[in-house]
């Protein structure tokens, strides 16, 4: 399967083709890093202890190779390749999960990515941040680590406890005898959570949007694009009111696309919106096109986009399961 998008037809493609935010014209692009779960597909139990059947998704990730398996899928992760009027492209980079270094390997070099120019973290989780060390295999070589720091915009509740996590990144000055060593080079940025927050990010206006990530704890989505509006959000069990105002056609105005979380296939989940909540909230927010992503071992990607292209067609609003890998060109 090809990395660029495809129409919405038969085959379970991607977007309506008459969007006025996908075209091969347009300078600016989101990739999608990673699409899955916080412990990935092929889920390793599946290989380790396969059941009787077998998964056939998780199976089939021995055979065939990730950049054809659209099932194959690293922890959620977003790249924004922005370019303004004058050419100059930005890469933003949305969550550096434990799959980081994969996604790097795979896909910045298929996307022939240079760097990465800022950083946006949407929480403090394993899957969100796990990856900040291996930022350092991506930046100009240094022994005494002087280089210009990568920005990274974060909330003091995710700051506190990436320092806990990763004080060796935070660190300003050494101790006296210490001896220097090759890390990351960073410089933490605080934002709020909140709408009426906007902030800019590698010449890039971004609305956090906060959202409920199970009832005791506030993930940030992010809004971003003034020629497209396009709503990014990982992570969510329920939308604030103020969050969903500012995403809902019936409230400051209808998403170009929206990219949100669906965990499982039935039921519903204490941190996780599910493919019933997902789909709901579609239909309660009507963006001109939705993107699925976080998906566990129990989305099979041919078959559950065949059912989405009926339901889109049923619903009128393109709905379709991203995958690992796939770019789309977008005006931003």
């Amino acid at each position: 399967m090809g990395t660029e998008r495809e129409n919405l037809s038969e085959n379970g493609s991607i977007s309506d083709p008459d969007s006025k935010i996908y075209g091969s014209s347009s300078s600016s692009s989101i990739l999608f890093l990673g699409t899955g779960c916080s412990s990935a597909v092929p889920n390793l139990m599946c290989l380790l202890q396969p059941s009787d059947p077998p998964c056939q998704v998780c199976v089939q990730s021995l055979s065939v190779p990730p950049d054809r398996n659209p099932n194959y899928r690293c922890n959620t992760s977003l790249l924004i390749d922005y370019s303004q009027s004058d050419a100059k492209h930005n890469y933003i980079l949305i969550d550096v999960g434990k799959t980081f270094r994969e996604q790097v390997l795979r896909w910045f070099t298929h996307h022939k990515i240079p760097r990465v120019d800022s950083i946006l973290l949407t929480h403090e989780h394993a899957d969100a941040v796990l990856g900040l060390d291996d930022i350092r295999a991506i930046q100009p070589y240094s022994p005494t680590n002087d280089i210009d720091p990568t920005p990274i915009y974060l909330t003091q509740f995710a700051m506190d406890s990436i320092a806990a996590k990763f004080p060796y990144l935070v660190q300003k000055k050494l101790k006296e005898g210490q001896e220097v060593r090759r890390v990351a080079q960073l410089e933490w940025k605080i934002i709020e959570s909140h709408c009426e927050k906007p902030f800019i990010a590698s010449g890039l206006q971004f609305v956090p949007l906060p959202v409920m990530h199970g009832e005791d704890y506030i993930s940030l989505g992010f809004l971003f694009g003034e020629k497209s509006r396009v709503a990014y959000i990982s992570d969510v069990t329920r939308f604030p009111e103020s969050t969903e105002y500012v995403i809902s056609k019936t409230g400051a105005g209808q998403l170009d696309l929206l990219i949100l979380d669906t965990l499982y296939k039935k039921g519903s989940h204490n941190t996780h919106f599910c493919f019933p909540q997902s789909l709901d909230a579609v239909k309660r927010i009507c963006p001109k096109q939705a993107l699925f992503i976080g998906m566990t071992h129990e989305f099979d990607h041919h078959k559950d986009n065949e059912f989405l292209v009926e339901w889109s067609r049923r619903e009128g609003i393109p709905v379709q399961l991203a995958y690992d890998g796939l770019r789309i060109p977008i005006d931003l």
